[in-house]
């Protein structure tokens, strides 16, 4: 019997990180659709932020959905996931920093910070009734005794999954590997794989990962995202389909690439995004 994969598709969030690239609200709520009826199991609709993409945005996409949940993106901030909170999407994402460089470099916090603000920002969430996934920004870098510290906390948390990032894209398949295995053994949370795409590794990687225990895979139409991409959806589901059950179909994923070449092609109202 193979083994039930889920996928997750992250081109309104991650993928709108290529340069070139700025969904309009219109734009979202179309790809949302087709991605829906391609059988994703999640969409991730994007950072919500009210100034700039009005407070429809989350609600559209929802009530236009047939089967996918819908998930925002989050800082580790509780005023962010407070915000996402209040458009009552199916589950927040809370991106949360774990290696070194990232939480002392970039946050120019420490671990203790990392751990009490991650446990409020889930709290948060919890008292409005949304479900969390916490993604773990640049785990392949980080001290795996503190990232299982972590994943303790969120089981106890009731967290419903842990997103593996590779944020710098730096695996290799057997290290990739390993690393599911060694999170399967930690905690009994699902695990999100995020492969990005810096050494063309990501759809092999994301294939192995899955192989090893992973429940979901997240990707991208076209692979876009930030710097060299993310996990090409289409790649994967062509590649893996015989491997693993999907319940994504190739030929929807089609039309939703359709609509992304329209929209890239669009060139006068994409400009550069912002980075998240």
């Amino acid at each position: 019997m193979r083994k039930a994969v889920s996928i997750v598709d992250t081109t309104l969030r991650d993928g709108e990180q290529r340069p070139g690239i700025t969904f309009s609200i219109e734009d979202k709520i179309r790809l949302a659709g087709l991605l829906d009826q391609a059988g994703v199991y999640e969409i991730e609709a994007g950072f919500y932020d009210a100034g700039l993409e009005g407070r429809d945005y989350i609600r559209r996409i929802m009530e236009n959905r047939k089967k996918a949940l819908v998930s925002v993106w989050s800082l580790l901030n509780p005023e962010c996931v407070e915000q996402a909170a209040r458009q009552k999407p199916d589950l927040i994402h809370i991106g949360t920093p774990v290696s070194y460089v990232q939480i002392y470099h970039k946050l120019k916090k420490n671990k203790k910070w990392v751990e009490k603000t991650l446990q409020d920002c889930i709290q948060v969430a919890k008292d409005y009734g949304v479900g969390v996934t916490v993604g773990l920004e640049d785990a392949t870098r980080a001290d795996v005794a503190f990232m299982n510290h972590l994943l303790r906390l969120m089981e106890r948390q009731g967290v419903e999954a842990v997103r593996l990032a590779d944020t710098v894209g730096i695996l290799a398949p057997q290290r990739a590997r390993q690393m599911v295995r060694e999170l399967k053994e930690a905690v009994s949370l699902k695990i999100e794989i995020h492969e990005h795409n810096d050494f063309g590794m990501a759809a092999a990687n994301s294939i192995v990962m899955a192989a090893a225990g992973a429940d979901m895979v997240d990707a991208t139409l076209f692979g876009i995202g930030e710097r060299a991409g993310n996990c090409d959806l289409y790649e994967f589901v062509h590649a893996a389909g015989r491997k693993f059950e999907l319940d994504v179909k190739k030929a929807d994923v089609r039309r939703a690439e359709i609509l992304l070449k329209e929209i890239m092609a669009g060139g006068k109202n994409h400009d550069t995004a912002d980075g998240i």
